[in-house]
């Protein structure tokens, strides 16, 4: 609870509680002088602790969040969601798309392939050829395989 109570709040939290302090108000807990007061030091409060002080003595609903168990959370879990691993919510959708991926049979083997013609052209006629014939490869794969994603998305969104 301590650790809790040092948490710093934000407007959110403080919208809440003024709305609670109304709500005990019109239910006559509060009278009008003693609802100014404690308005203003929500106004002026900076963590729950300061929130969780001015409502202490009132019923809920406070505004405040009721202080539940602390989730356990493991190092493994902590270290996945921190560092990406299967823990991380987007594990999941990673490697379902390196799946469908895969589903699709081996890649064709571009990099050799643009590594033989740089070699060939480059011993032949001169590197500046071979560079410019490597980058128009390039170019070529990349708008073939931009096609190809762009239909194979739409066809899957047309079957769902």
């Amino acid at each position: 609870m301590a650790r809790q109570d040092e948490i710093r709040i934000g407007d959110a939290e403080r919208d809440a509680v003024t709305l609670a302090l109304h709500d005990h108000f019109a239910a006559g807990r509060l009278d009008r002088a003693e609802l100014d007061e404690r308005l203003d030091a929500v106004l002026s409060a900076r963590t729950r602790g300061d929130l969780r002080a001015l409502v202490r003595d009132l019923p809920s609903p406070t505004g405040l969040p009721d202080p539940g168990p602390a989730p356990a959370v493991s190092w493994e879990q902590g270290a996945a969601v921190m560092f990406g691993g299967p823990g991380h919510p987007a594990w999941k959708r990673h490697h379902r798309h390196l799946s469908r991926r895969h589903r699709h049979g081996p890649h064709f083997p571009v990099f050799p392939l643009m590594l033989g013609v740089f070699l060939v052209l480059a011993l032949t006629v001169g590197p500046g050829t071979g560079v410019l014939a490597v980058l128009q490869i390039a170019l070529v794969v990349w708008v073939v395989k931009a096609v190809m994603l762009a239909f194979g998305t739409r066809r899957s969104r047309h079957r769902a």
